[in-house]
This record gives C-alpha cells, structure tokens and sequence, in this order.
C-alpha cells in the first residue's frame, strides 16, 4: 500500500495539532511550516478534516485550528479511511468470497488477510501513538547530538 499525498499531509498535520494541544487554535501556517506542505494544499485538507469531524476551527483573529477529539481516540485506520477511501491493495478484497467477481480473484484471499492484518494495526494506533513516538524520535536525536 502506498499512500497519497493526501494522507500522509492529512496525518501529519493532525501529529502537529496534537503536539499542541491546550495551546489554543493553530493557524495554517505554522503547521505548514513546521511540517513542510504547501498551504493551500493544507487547507484543502483541514476544511476536510473538519467536516470529517477530527478538527473546528475558528476564524479570525487568534483563530486557527485544534483537534475535536482527544488525541488517543482518533485512530489511524479512520482518518486514513476518511482521506484515502478505501485502503484495500486490490479491489477483489471488497467482493464477497464466492461471488463472481470474488471467484475470479483467485489471489484474494491472500490480500485478505494481509488487508485484515494491516487495518488491524492501524485501527491500534492513535494519533496520540504517533505524537509519542515523535517525541521519542526528537528526544533520542537531542541526545545524541554533539559539536
């Protein structure tokens, strides 16, 4: 599986919303800043995002965008699904076993398992998960850092 632009812009904006929470609305800008997307792509993203449920966002001065929900209830699986549609490797996955359409996939239930196997995983990791192994990642890299 490989992700589009989309997704992956999407997450890592919502790992940069959760990175500051309790801070107050993040503008636009600064997320695309720190994590490197384009702006109006960006927004394009947050205003669905928004309508999906994983943001609000207030306008004007001091506004910006914070997280609707906690962190560690937004898992991976959902807002990948929410951005991506469906994840699934091959499109015989979605058909019915013993369909016509399923008995001509003679590899699906190879992909079936590895598809359960994979939204498994990503409905187990939140975007709190990710924040935490960001943050991690960070600490290790200051750690080690030297003149």
């Amino acid at each position: 599986m490989l992700l589009s632009t989309k997704g992956d812009y999407g997450v890592r904006a919502l790992i940069d919303l959760a990175k500051h929470v309790g801070e107050g609305p993040v503008q636009r800008a600064e997320i695309a800043k720190r994590r490197k997307i384009p702006e109006s792509y960006l927004d394009h993203l947050l205003a669905q995002l928004r309508r999906d449920g994983y943001l609000r966002s207030t306008r004007g001065p001091g506004g910006g965008h914070e997280l609707a929900r906690a962190a560690d209830e937004i898992t991976l699986l959902e807002v990948l699904e929410s951005l991506e549609g469906s994840l699934a490797p091959i499109e015989c996955v979605n058909e019915a076993p013993g369909s016509e359409a399923g008995n001509l996939c003679g590899q699906q239930w190879v992909w079936q398992d590895i598809y359960a196997d994979m939204r498994e995983r990503l409905a187990a990791t939140t975007v709190e998960d990710l924040v935490t192994h960001e943050r991690e990642h960070e600490r290790q890299a200051a750690a080690s850092y030297s003149i």
